[in-house]
Parts: C-alpha cells; sequence; structure tokens
C-alpha cells in the first residue's frame, strides 16, 4: 500500500468537521438536550408564551376588551345586547340582578342571562350595558395615560441618560418634584381644569404627569448602553445623537419599555378609579368604572350589585394587565438566553 493509499484511508476513517458538529453539541446529545439556535425575538415570544401568569391575564384582557366592546357596541358599530347604558325602564324585581350561574340539577335557577344580567339602576336603567360602557371609557383612559406616559418617559429618559450633565440634572430634578407631590393631588387639579372636556384630552393630560418612573428605568438603561462599543463605533463616524438615541439604543431598551406600558396601564386602572371615586375624574353623562362605584357607594348595603359589578371589572383588568407585565418582564430577562425544546 502506498503511502497515498495510507493517507486516504486514514481520511476516510476520520470525522471531518462536518460530522463533529458545532461546540457543545455533543455534551448537550450526550445530556439529552437539543439545543436550537433563535433569534432573539423568538426566544423572547417563546419565553412570554410559556408563561402560565401571562397566559391567564392575556385571556382575561382579551375576554374583558371583547365583551366591553362586542356587547353595547362602539361608536358606529353595533352591539349584539339590545339595551343602551342610557335607555330607562321600570325596574324589575327591585333592580335585581337576572344572571344566574347555577345549573337546574344542583338546585339552582339554570344558566342565563336574563333581562338584566347585572340588575338595573335607581332610575331602570340595565346596569350590564352601563357596566359595559364604563369599561370602555377606562380603558380608552388607562391606554392613552399608558401609552403617553411611556413616550414621554422614555425620550426624557433617553436624553438624560445619553447627554448627561445639565440636561440630565434639569430633566432628572423636574422628575423629583413631581415625584414627591402626590400623583393623586396633581391628577386631581388636572381633572378640575378639563372637568367636562372629553375622556381624551383627560387620559392625555393625566399621561403628561405620570411619565417619572419610566422616565427613570429607561435613564438607567441608557447610561450603561452609552458606554457600550458599537455607540462608540457610531460616534467614531460621526452619526448624529439623535439617531444614535432612536436607532442605536433606543431598541436595545424595547424590553423595559414595553413593561412599562403594561405597568402604566395597571397603575391608569387606578388612578382613574380614585379620581372618578372623588368626582374628579370622568363627568356626568358619561360614566366609568371608578364614577359608577361613587354614584352607588350608598346603595352597598342595600343593592350590593350596583357596587360590586364595577369592583370587579376594574379587578380584572388591573389583574391582567400586571400578569402581562411579569411576563413580559421574564420574557425579556436576558439572563435567560437558553430555551430547551
Amino acid at each position: 500500500m502506498t503511502d497515498a493509499q495510507r493517507a486516504a484511508q486514514k481520511a476516510g476513517s476520520e470525522p471531518g468537521p462536518e460530522a463533529a458538529g458545532p461546540p457543545g453539541t455533543a455534551e448537550a446529545t450526550a445530556q439529552g438536550m437539543t439545543i436550537v439556535a433563535r433569534s432573539q425575538a423568538q426566544l423572547v415570544r417563546r419565553r412570554f408564551f410559556r408563561h402560565k401568569g401571562a397566559m391567564v391575564g392575556l385571556v382575561l384582557f382579551i375576554l374583558v376588551v371583547g365583551l366591553a366592546v362586542t356587547s353595547i357596541g362602539a361608536g358606529p358599530i353595533p352591539g349584539w345586547w339590545d339595551k343602551t347604558p342610557t335607555a330607562t325602564a321600570t325596574a324589575v324585581d327591585g333592580g335585581r340582578p337576572t344572571l344566574s350561574v347555577v345549573p337546574e340539577f344542583l338546585g339552582g335557577g339554570g344558566v342565563h342571562l336574563g333581562e338584566h344580567p347585572f340588575g338595573q339602576d335607581n332610575i331602570g336603567r340595565d346596569y350590564f350595558a352601563l357596566t359595559m360602557r364604563g369599561a370602555q371609557v377606562s380603558l380608552v383612559i388607562a391606554l392613552l395615560v399608558g401609552l403617553i406616559a411611556t413616550f414621554v418617559g422614555t425620550v426624557i429618559g433617553a436624553a438624560a441618560g445619553y447627554f448627561r450633565g445639565w440636561t440630565e440634572s434639569t430633566l432628572m430634578r423636574s422628575s423629583d418634584v413631581l415625584i414627591a407631590v402626590p400623583t393623586l393631588l396633581i391628577a386631581g387639579l388636572i381633572g378640575t381644569m378639563i372637568a367636562g372636556r372629553g375622556i381624551v384630552l383627560f387620559g392625555i393630560f393625566l399621561g403628561l404627569v405620570t411619565w417619572m418612573q419610566t422616565a427613570r428605568l429607561v435613564r438607567g438603561e441608557v447610561l450603561s448602553l452609552r458606554e457600550k462599543e458599537f455607540v462608540e463605533a457610531a460616534r467614531s463616524v460621526g452619526t448624529s445623537s439623535r439617531r444614535i438615541i432612536f436607532k442605536h439604543i433606543l431598541p436595545n431598551t424595547i424590553g423595559i419599555i414595553i413593561v412599562s406600558v403594561t405597568l402604566a396601564i395597571a397603575s391608569a386602572v387606578l388612578l382613574e378609579t380614585g379620581l372618578s371615586f372623588v368626582g374628579l375624574g370622568v363627568q356626568p353623562p358619561d360614566t366609568s368604572l371608578g364614577r359608577l362605584i361613587s354614584d352607588y357607594q350608598t346603595a352597598l348595603g342595600t343593592r350590593p350589585w350596583l357596587f360590586y359589578w364595577p369592583g370587579v371589572f376594574i379587578i380584572l383588568i388591573a389583574l391582567s394587565v400586571n400578569f402581562i407585565g411579569d411576563g413580559l418582564r421574564d420574557a425579556f430577562d436576558p439572563r435567560q438566553n437558553r430555551v430547551r425544546d
């Protein structure tokens, strides 16, 4: 056998680079694991949909929004419920709820909605329609507050963290002043000034005074990112500060921004409820969940359903959004960088 034949036989008996596989594959296979390469977006999505609390919260939130929008309709879109929040009628059976959830074989009246599932108020309005309208208004205000507060807080936090110096001092000291004043007090003053001018304007102004926590979170992230190599490389080629912030830094803080949105929405639901409860939020003839609780707080002892139905929806909205926020926070956690099949 010639030397060339021996070399060919030796090469054929040894595994090539393709057979060896990437580093760590043999160890992972030996431990019974399969490591699959995924993008960051795929990892975040996979972790989020595997978070049980987030899935429960997402389902609850979709159900609440779907029920509030489809039941009485929204704008020109009609709903499937045949009563409106403003129509009055004669109270039947003292306005008691007709909703029944106990089957007949268990000794109940069967599962049905009835004519007025949530009962009627003191002038005969259908309380289911009123609660759905209140949920719509509360959700609109909460979404406006969450989005606007997050946008303003993100811009201010990014500017303070990137430029430092007097810019940071001015913006953060302004944030400290606003944090020192109770949010309910500031929001109450705003509610007094713009009372009766619509829920959109009310939500916008609330968002403009609740951005401080988001600004602090984003500032902390930007402070750590501004010293990274990719930012230094962008500076070295003459990239403008605005482009560096919006194209290089903020995309790397998207996780904390999304989480801030969900937490701001949950806080806004409770803030609107508190303001409407003391008469500084949504004004008649419109209503909200907090307004309903305020209007019928004296009925707690005699007609408790007028009090607890809005309260149930406030709790459902706040809890579901908080669960979604917890799931997003865990999904964007950079320490969870491997997912097993």
